[in-house]
């Protein structure tokens, strides 16, 4: 038992790390990576039901083996969830993000479902049973609410930066921006690994002054260290 306990902590510390080092972001997502994990995750336990029906796996393995997978989930969201809360703090405080009840209420409303339902499965609410399942599978559940109360769908443009997703840009690597259409604003920036790349967000008409305001007020106040910062670049390539 206690070995199975250390195993299960060891898995949930060692995914901890790889979530806060964000070894897998956001923006590395894309529709056949998302597809092929869950085909993969799919195939994984139509397997191993089918070892327990075929006799090939003990059902007390089989439980095992989940509950490491579920440790293995709770905590890479878990640490990827203080790696945003972190960063978030780094950058200090909100400048300007557009809030709306599709980008804001409505993310917050399912994280915190799906945290209700992860504390429902530990089985803490009803005083028990406790199983390693159920405790596991609801740690998952928490890991994967708590990293989506921490993570916006919209950029936000803060004091030292601007989160994007999962990605902080400090305001040094906006190089500049422009009304890509009416109400989108796209903006160009350099990533950790020097290369120029942009991203759009929509403005709503009545915010379009206030985000004008602040962007020139930040190019202008960085514009030495973001010079400084092109000419390392350019000395490098």
């Amino acid at each position: 038992m206690y070995l199975i306990v250390s195993l299960l902590a060891v898995a949930f510390l060692l995914s901890f790390w790889m979530g806060y080092r964000r070894i897998l972001r956001l923006q590395h997502l894309n529709q056949r990576r998302v597809l092929n994990g869950f085909v993969g995750a799919m195939v994984l336990l139509t397997l191993i039901s089918a070892g327990q029906w075929l006799d090939l796996i003990s059902q007390d393995i089989a439980a095992r083996f989940t509950m490491f997978l579920y440790c293995l989930v709770a905590g890479f969201f878990s640490g990827f969830a203080f790696k945003m809360i972190s960063l978030k703090r780094a950058i200090n405080k909100t400048e300007y993000v557009y809030r709306s009840f599709w980008t804001d209420a409505a993310p917050n409303i399912i994280a915190i479902l799906i945290i209700t339902f992860g504390i429902y499965r530990t089985g803490i609410l009803q005083l028990g049973p406790f199983t390693g399942i159920g405790i596991t599978s609801g740690l998952s559940l928490l890991g994967f609410g708590f990293w989506g109360l921490t993570v916006t769908i919209v950029p936000e443009f803060r004091d030292k930066g601007i989160l994007i997703l999962d990605q902080s840009v400090s305001w040094e690597k906006v190089v500049a921006y422009r009304w890509e259409s009416e109400n989108v604003l796209l903006i160009e920036y350099y990533t950790p690994d020097d290369k120029l790349t942009d991203f759009t967000t929509y403005i709503p008409p009545e915010d379009e002054l206030q985000i004008e305001r602040l962007l020139a007020k930040k190019l202008k106040e960085y514009h030495q260290d973001r010079k400084e910062m092109m000419g390392q670049t350019k000395e490098h390539s």
